[in-house]
């Protein structure tokens, strides 16, 4: 990262400068890097992820001092940070989109509590539905969260304006935590010449050092202090007033701070960016980077005698309302361009504040035409640009403005196009074989299984049909069809965020032949609990009769890619209500939908792109989480594990997994699929590595029915158990630990490995265990 390409000074600046070709996300880090942060928290979300990924990638090859830590979700992620900053050091964060608006209730408690840190928003859109890409749906939520928000149109100001936010946060007439905001997938992944500062010292020196003089925080044994206390009126008004007095404050300390780092590096972000604005009668107001396009529709439409300039704000918390005003006092009409829309309040964000603002300042002439635009990622040409700059003429011409507010880019629906069914419904008989039965024991309180033959199966109707978009040799769909030869009759199926569930539903196409339902990464058992509780209960009032329904639906919830991390919390509350659903977790060992980070079921060792391997790293210094012995310790009926690797015991553990789902209560089952893309090994190896997974008894394939431990296949009385470093072996993600360097490491896992068997396998020998 950051090649340095030369060195030079500035042609107005007075620190020695280098230049390097990289990305919005790349300076993010790069800044980080150099300010060298005491703590960063984070939870990966594209397209904000690569901002740790880099900073870790650096970390291993020690060129900072950061203290990653990887969170359990977003919120968790804000904890971390919120707790960080009280403890009087330097904390760093990025995010995006609805991981943002996961941890917004964060984020107001930071800035109440006056407690400066950075956030990086890569600016994405807010779901649902499910999109991941660029827009400003999920900034437009941080606006009244007390945060000072910057915005950077391109890499360089992403690594100028990260640092120019510090300095911000720091000072003594602001102490808030402040938000910098960058395109995500425009900025955040385009490659772009960039000035950086050569030395370290330099970026230290200008920031100045931690903690400034008088800030408090909860170390200090000698002036101990209450953060968040309960607070009644007239304090909590009072709290607010100054919070709102420190807002306002720094916009005049950005000013300051920006024309000091002009000094620094000959480069200067004033409050607002004009551009040919000095007799413009026409004018478009856009942020960040569509602000760089518009610049050449304003010289082209000069060229044809139109006086037409534009907009752009460095800073819009606080808005800069007077600034904007004065710059419109001559404007006769201005398009205002919303990456986001404000729902129900006829215009963007941005265009009811600068109405606002001109009606403020007494300018009661200048018309402004709302457009919402670029929504989902939608790109933004120069052809938008004029279209925008039409909007504006026409009100020029007509003396009024016909639609002041409308969407930019949208296509109109046609009937004839709507999307059809491909596949019918699958018919009962297609899915209910008979062939499977299952009774339970009266005397064990157990249940009993019989399955046939696996082949007699092959002809049961696939729950998901071919052409899914998955990676070459991905274990998911095969882990799961094999799962589902086991549960008869018709299912509802919930799916997390996940690879799983990108890859079978790209509107207007649906892999799914079976009903299937999607909702925020976290809250999936929460969301089928509801759907579980609402057909019991409508079957109960006979609502559901005319449907004929021959048995119960199966209400099974997949998860995966780090689903067990972020949506644990709902999960474990679903097992404590008990309801009457499955949970299965494919376990792929990684957040692999976003790009092979670390996730809490990554083993010991194993290398991500948030847990790389390098001189002073080597790979995930913590052990994996045991899963299905949490879920096991909520008590629910019948917990397992699973896989392909034992294709028999798998569908018999499914069959089982039905009956308790549809007469007991919850079920959590957890199967280890393979993931050669981001595993690093071969496609055709999947079976043999999983099938070592299960012989080295790092991935033991048991059950837990009604509290007592059966271990359903043991290696050691087979005669199969093999050495772990022989499984390592298998995948580029591990060889690595077969180095001397890594041999601490790895004792530590095999250790661990025979800790988990051997607990294991004293429950199986003791149902009191």
């Amino acid at each position: 990262m950051a090649i340095d390409i030369r060195k030079e000074t500035g042609p107005s600046g007075t620190v020695e400068q280098r230049i390097v070709y990289e990305s919005g996300n790349e300076m993010a880090a790069y800044a980080a890097h150099q300010i060298n942060y005491h703590i960063m928290g984070y939870f990966p979300i594209s397209p904000s992820t690569e901002v740790a990924q880099f900073l870790d990638l650096m970390k291993a090859n020690g060129q900072h001092d950061i203290v990653l830590i990887p969170a359990d979700g977003e919120h968790g992620s804000a904890g971390v940070c919120y707790g960080a900053s009280t403890a009087g050091g330097r904390v760093f964060n990025a995010t995006s989109a609805n991981g943002y608006l996961y941890m917004l209730e964060q984020m107001p408690v930071q800035s109440g509590t006056r407690f400066p840190m950075v956030m990086n928003l890569v600016c994405r859109s807010v779901s649902g539905p499910l999109d991941i890409h660029g827009d400003h749906s999920d900034l437009y939520f941080a606006l009244n969260t007390g945060w000072p928000i910057i915005m950077c149109r391109d890499p360089q100001s992403v690594y100028d304006m990260n640092i120019i936010a510090l300095k911000l946060a720091e000072d003594p007439e602001v102490r808030l935590p402040v938000l910098v905001a960058q395109d995500g997938y425009f900025t955040s992944h385009q490659k772009r010449r960039v000035m950086t500062f050569a030395k370290r010292e330099d970026v230290q020196k200008f920031i100045g050092e931690k903690p400034p003089e008088g800030f408090k925080h909860v170390l200090d044994r000698n002036n101990p202090i209450t953060v968040g206390p309960y607070m009644n009126e007239p304090d909590y008004i009072n709290n607010c007033y100054q919070q709102s007095m420190a807002m306002y404050r720094a916009e005049a300390v950005y000013d300051r701070i920006r024309q000091e780092y002009a000094v620094l590096t000959g480069r200067d972000y004033p409050i607002l960016e004009l551009y040919r604005m000095e007799d413009a009668e026409v004018a478009v107001f856009l942020l960040n980077s569509s602000s760089e396009i518009i610049k050449d529709v304003v010289d082209q439409l000069r060229a044809k005698g139109v006086k037409a300039g534009s907009i752009s704000p460095n800073i819009i918390r606080p808005f800069p309302a007077k600034q904007i005003a004065e710059a419109l006092k001559n404007v006769k009409a201005v398009t205002v361009g919303d990456r986001a829309d404000a729902y129900g309040g006829h215009g963007g964000n941005m265009s009811l504040e600068i109405r606002a603002a001109l009606q403020q300042y007494g300018n009661h002439s200048t018309m402004v035409i709302s457009r919402i635009y670029g929504l989902g990622g939608k790109d933004f040409y120069a052809e938008d640009g004029l279209a925008l700059f039409e909007f504006a003429i026409e009100a020029v011409g007509k003396g009024y403005v016909e639609k002041p507010y409308d969407y930019h880019g949208h296509s109109p629906g046609d009937p004839n196009k709507a999307p059809k069914r491909v596949l019918e419904p699958m018919k009962y008989e297609d899915v209910k074989t008979g062939l499977i039965t299952v009774t339970p024991d009266e005397e064990t309180g157990k249940v009993n299984v019989r399955i046939p033959p696996l082949r007699a199966l092959t002809k049961k109707a696939k729950r998901i049909a071919p052409g899914h978009g998955a990676c070459p040799g991905c274990g998911i769909f095969s882990g799961l069809e094999l799962f589902f030869k086991g549960i008869e009759g018709d299912i509802v199926a919930l799916f997390h965020t996940g690879c799983a569930m990108v890859v079978t539903t790209g509107y207007p196409y649906s892999a799914h032949k079976a009903t299937y339902i999607h909702n925020l990464f976290q809250n999936g058992a929460a969301t089928l609990s509801g759907v579980v509780e609402m057909f019991h209960e409508r079957k109960r009032r006979g609502e559901l009769d005319h449907l004929g329904l021959q048995d119960d639906f199966t209400f099974v919830m997949i998860t995966g890619d780090g689903g067990m991390d972020i949506g644990m919390g709902p999960a474990i509350g679903a097992a404590l209500r008990n309801h009457r659903m499955i949970i299965l977790e494919y376990d792929n060992e990684g957040y692999m939908n976003t790009g092979a980070q670390l996730s809490y079921s990554t083993p010991m060792g194993h290398r991500t792109s948030t847990s790389n391997v390098g001189k002073h790293q080597g790979g995930k210094v913590f052990h994996h989480k045991d899963t299905a012995q949490i879920m096991a310790a909520t008590n629910i009926p019948y917990v397992f594990t699973g896989s392909e690797a034992s294709p028999q015991d798998l569908v018999r553990k499914a069959a089982k997994a039905q009956w308790y789902a549809q007469n007991v209560g919850m079920v959590y089952g957890k199967i280890l699929i393979t993931c050669p893309l981001n595993w690093l090994s071969e496609d055709k190896d999947g079976a043999t590595i999983i099938d070592y997974a299960v012989n080295t008894c790092f991935f033991p394939l048991y059950e837990v029915e009604r509290g007592v431990t059966t271990i359903t296949y043991n290696p050691e009385e087979k005669g199969k158990r093999v050495p772990v470093g022989d499984w390592l072996k298998l995948m580029g993600k591990t060889k690595h630990l077969s180095k001397p360097e890594y041999a601490e490491t790895l004792r530590e896992f095999e250790h661990e490995i025979e800790r988990r068997w051997n607990m294991l396998k004293a429950k199986h020998d003791n149902p009191y265990l």
